[in-house]
């Protein structure tokens, strides 16, 4: 057997892979393979956890194959008997955010827990991972031979009396649809008509917003309460910590506004109640912060001004693989994207090839490429309000460590968000003065790189905060995500 499927390995890379037939390799059902994600910026592997069936399959039945060409990794099952391909996904990591940090630089190894959603294979299934190189081609680094028949494959019933599921958008069949589980975190038993009314207030945002407005009958959303002992979410830089249901926490990764879990064990447990391709976290509390992790899930919190932009901004990165296109702020990656290489994310250039930037069909008539603007002055401004926005941040998390009087807390809060709304403003105001406004080139400095990584236009919902559209890179490339699901 071993000699049969080290054969098997070398084989299925040189043979045909033609488009699967649903029918022909799945069953209707979802196969969730949970493991553990080990290692450092240097080494990394691989462990099993335990696998799950359960469910009917909420992806198309048609797009089986992901050649998107997104994210950092690529999962991808091989039919055993045949060694064809019959299913791929690119997806990011938590993990691989901290290996590029600090910690996993410096060798610290860590676990994650992880989790790859497939449609139930009929027989035995290569399961595969793939990750990126230096060059950002990919290369196999883990592979396994699955059984879904296997009697270790857990098939237990989904059921807690405490769990309740909302429709706040029922448009059919999830083979033909985006399915969006929203659930809840921070929410206690008395909070729960507190979560449908936010529920339903960041719906309508999302479908205010295009191009989902626009496409509203290609989506169902799901709204999953299960209420958390206490209120709220941890906030370590303030010594706050709370029981919650999904253990989110602010300061992930030492970045003080990035608010993300790493218990994807609670997180999948509780998506499981419906049938999902994307997993948004409510989260019950005034901070802004939030995060998204392409193809994995998205964070958000729900009182803050700046809650419409969030909600969008973090499914951006989630859904459809977007990237950050600001610079001037703090966070907690090191060299995330290198001038050196092309990045596969479809808004962001090293103009490694300026004649074909990857945006070319929606350049402006005679732009110039690279496109001059006006960056010295926004430099100049935007990081003398990082060094603002951080006193005040660390001013604020003082006043709670200590347990100052809620009246001195508050208004320092008051002056922050003050603050805060008057440079984004500003942020706006400026941009809108420039000349190539609404025009489609290559502006320089984007993926927290000041000099070398460039964006398709001076402002979009992926640069700045604010009410604003997805520039035209981003819109297109969000249309191209929903068709793979409902076409």
């Amino acid at each position: 057997m071993k000699a049969f499927f080290f054969f098997f390995i070398l084989s299925i890379s040189i043979l045909p892979q033609n488009n699967p037939k649903f029918e022909e390799y799945f069953l209707d059902e979802t196969l969730r393979i949970d493991y553990f994600h080990i290692g450092d910026a240097k080494t990394e592997m691989i462990t099993i956890d335990k696998m799950f069936r359960y469910g009917i399959w909420a992806g198309s039945l048609n797009h089986l194959i992901d050649n998107f060409n997104n994210g950092k990794y690529y999962l991808k099952i091989y039919d055993y008997n045949s060694g064809n391909l019959i299913y791929s996904k690119g997806f990011d990591t938590f993990f691989g955010e901290y290996a590029s940090g600090d910690d996993g630089v410096n060798g610290v190894t860590k676990s994650f827990h992880e989790t790859a959603i497939i449609p139930l294979p009929k027989n035995k299934i290569a399961f595969v991972l793939e990750k990126r190189d230096e060059k950002n081609e990919l290369k196999e680094f883990f592979r396994t031979l699955i059984d879904p028949n296997s009697i270790y494959v857990i098939k237990d019933k989904i059921s807690d009396a405490s769990v309740e599921i909302l429709k706040p958008v029922n448009n059919g069949d999830p083979h033909k649809k985006v399915d969006i589980v929203i659930l809840a975190e921070g929410y206690t038993k008395s909070e729960r008509e507190k979560f449908e009314n936010d529920l339903n207030r960041f719906v309508g945002y999302f479908f205010e917003q295009e191009p989902y407005k626009s496409q509203k009958d290609n989506f169902n959303i799901y709204g999953v309460f299960k209420p958390s002992e206490e209120s709220g979410t941890d906030l370590p830089g303030a010594d706050i910590f709370v029981n919650t249901e999904l253990n989110t926490t602010f300061w992930s990764l030492g970045s003080e506004r990035y608010l993300m879990t790493e218990d994807n064990l609670s997180m999948r447990n509780l998506a499981a109640f419906v049938p999902y391709d994307a997993i948004y976290i409510q989260v019950n509390h005034p901070r802004y912060g939030g995060g998204g992790i392409y193809n994995q899930y998205c964070t958000y919190t729900t009182d803050n001004q700046f809650a419409k932009y969030l909600f969008t901004h973090e499914f951006g990165h989630s859904f459809t693989g977007l990237a950050d296109e600001y610079y001037t702020s703090d966070v907690a990656y090191n060299d995330f994207f290198k001038p050196t290489v092309e990045p596969v994310e479809p808004n962001i250039t090293a103009l490694m090839d300026p004649k074909n930037i990857k945006w070319k069909k929606y350049l402006s008539e005679g732009i110039e490429i690279p496109t001059p603007w006006e960056k010295e002055e926004f430099d100049k401004f935007s990081y003398e309000w990082l060094k603002e926005r951080n006193r005040l941040n660390s001013f604020v998390s003082e006043l709670k460590r200590n347990r100052a009087p809620e009246n001195e807390i508050k208004a320092a809060e008051e002056e922050y968000a003050m603050k805060d709304k008057k440079q984004s403003e500003k942020v706006d105001k400026y941009l809108m003065s420039s000349k190539y406004w609404n025009k489609v080139g290559a502006f320089e400095g984007a993926g927290y790189q000041p000099k070398g990584i460039y964006r398709p236009m001076l402002d979009c919902i992926m640069f700045s905060k604010g009410d604003k559209p997805f520039c035209k890179v981003c819109d297109e490339a969000i249309k191209e995500v929903i068709g793979s699901y409902t076409k």
